[in-house]
């Protein structure tokens, strides 16, 4: 573990310097092509405008590098992946894209993805919001958030365990250890296996999801809500407004760019949720999703890198849009344009 710590330290020393060591070169250089001579006051003027324009480009010339090759260029080698077989070699045309459409388990997914759009992001909104304005009106209400919150601090997969042993089930005349088996159990009804009841056990996976999520939700729009001028919701109380007409005609309209950028930011994530269905089913019993498609389809059974890379590019064209708007969005009520 010491080893470890002091190679990451010497690791970050070094990529420091060598940064450092870049931009003063790079400085250097760029001073020297471009000198400003003391008697010469149009080519002065000019050159130091060459430098403005240059320098820059020329200290992002790294980042921009580094993300060519590690974005650009793994986009541009997937979409030529599309069109070649499983094995990447012999060249298939559109064979992949209409493979991809007349798929049953392509479709399944498209659904499956469809319906966790539906439900994820504006549950996980709705709850974030009710709690947020639950929370600022008592006493406690920061411990509330913080249990609230605490969800987020948990990885997808151990989420997933935790909520395995609420949906466990024990056949036979086994004790049923699963929470929901118990409460059903105790009540007279009898156990089932959750997870594996089609089209309803997407909600039981999706309920894992929103339980994390709803406290990212909570906490960027308890902020947005004290952003509020207080002027707004006094002048709605002595104008005989009630709680319910204040929440949804006065809060809601002045954080309406917050609740957006929310509910996108959970889209994009739901998009490209993975771990969760792996964990808890691995994609059995039709809650197979786009990732875990092409997850399987790319790793498993030879493994297949011209359909997987067409599912790829699907999950990326549905993601871009929606992460531009929510970029856009973000720059606008920051003040931006």
């Amino acid at each position: 573990m010491v080893s470890q710590i002091v190679s990451a330290i010497g690791v970050m020393v070094v990529g420091v310097f060598i940064c450092a060591l870049y931009y003063w070169i790079s400085d250097k250089v760029l001073n020297t092509i471009f000198p400003v001579p003391v008697g010469n006051v149009t080519l002065a003027s000019r050159n130091l405008n060459r430098r403005a324009v240059v320098r820059p480009w020329l200290f992002l010339g790294p980042a921009l590098l580094l993300l060519g090759i590690y974005l650009v260029y793994p986009v541009v080698a997937t979409f030529i992946l599309s069109f070649y077989d499983r094995a990447g070699v012999e060249y298939v045309g559109f064979a992949n894209y209409r493979w991809a459409f007349l798929d049953s388990g392509f479709r399944q997914s498209i659904f499956n993805n469809i319906l966790w759009l539906a439900v994820v992001p504006a549950a996980c909104t709705f709850f974030g919001l009710v709690i947020a304005v639950l929370t600022d009106r008592i006493w406690w209400g920061n411990i509330a958030k913080s249990i609230v919150f605490m969800p987020m601090a948990i990885s997808f997969v151990g989420a997933s365990v935790i909520w395995k042993f609420i949906y466990e089930y024990r056949g036979g005349n086994d004790t049923q250890i699963g929470l929901l088996n118990a409460i059903v159990t105790w009540f007279g009804g009898d156990p089932q296996v959750w997870i594996s009841i089609p089209f309803w056990n997407n909600f039981f996976l999706m309920i894992i999801l929103i339980w994390i999520q709803t406290g990212f939700a909570m906490v960027i729009l308890s902020a947005a809500l004290r952003g509020i001028p207080e002027e707004t919701i006094e002048a709605a109380v002595i104008d005989g407004a009630n709680g319910w007409q204040i929440f949804w005609k006065i809060m809601v309209p002045q954080i309406w760019g917050t609740i957006a950028v929310v509910w996108t930011t959970i889209t994009i994530l739901v998009l490209k949720v993975f771990d969760i269905v792996l964990t808890m089913t691995n994609g059995q019993w039709d809650t197979m999703v786009l990732a875990n498609l092409m997850f399987d389809w790319m790793f498993r059974g030879g493994g297949d890198s011209g359909r997987s890379a067409v599912i790829a590019l699907i999950i990326m064209a549905a993601v871009t849009p929606i992460m531009i708007w929510n970029i856009r969005q973000a720059n606008q009520d920051a003040g931006g344009h």
